[in-house]
């Protein structure tokens, strides 16, 4: 599932608003690096169109993900307040919605709701991600991993058309402007 669909799911229209009136379109030209890893990152991206490629120099640099339209990028560094552990670099022209990192950390302290949300729904993409990594290393051979909604927590499916919405919402905005 696009981890967008998450965070989306989760916030009020108040909430999303003001997603919308703080962050701003980027571009992001093929081959151009969006975050460099160990280096801090100012602002929390999602993915509105195109693939991001991300990278680990402990491994090489090998590729160790692809990220496309609808996930987030930038949430670790921004939880845990650390430079970002990889370095992430658009594999085709792609465009970002940025939310400057100042803007959100300002709006988490003045807005206990919009904090709520906000963190709930970090914590269930993360959850979500790790147990992904846990089953592709083959730790849990019970569950295998899938990208469906068939393991997602029903309060979140019932959240989901209004996030589909949402993101289809903000993609025909930008796609127009």
């Amino acid at each position: 599932m696009k981890k967008a669909l998450y965070m989306l799911s989760e916030f009020s229209d108040r909430d999303f608003d003001w997603l919308m009136n703080a962050g701003k379109r980027k571009n992001v030209p093929a081959q151009e690096i969006l975050i460099y890893e160990g280096e801090p990152t100012d602002a929390f991206y999602l993915v509105l169109q195109g693939t991001l490629a991300v990278s680990v120099e402990a491994m090489g640099g090998e590729e160790i993900a692809r990220l496309g339209t609808g996930e987030i990028v930038g949430e670790m560094s921004f939880i845990d307040s650390r430079p970002p552990a990889a370095t992430v670099k658009a594999v085709e022209d792609s465009l970002v919605w940025a939310i400057p990192r100042m803007k959100l950390a300002a709006k988490l302290l003045q807005d206990v709701e919009f904090a709520c949300h906000f963190y709930h729904a970090i914590a269930v993409f993360l959850a979500d991600r790790l147990r992904g990594t846990v089953s592709r290393l083959g730790y849990d051979q019970e569950h295998p991993p899938n990208d469906d909604e068939s393991n997602v927590n029903p309060q979140v499916i019932d959240n989901l058309d209004l996030a589909k919405a949402r993101l289809n919402w903000l993609l025909n905005r930008l796609r127009g402007s």
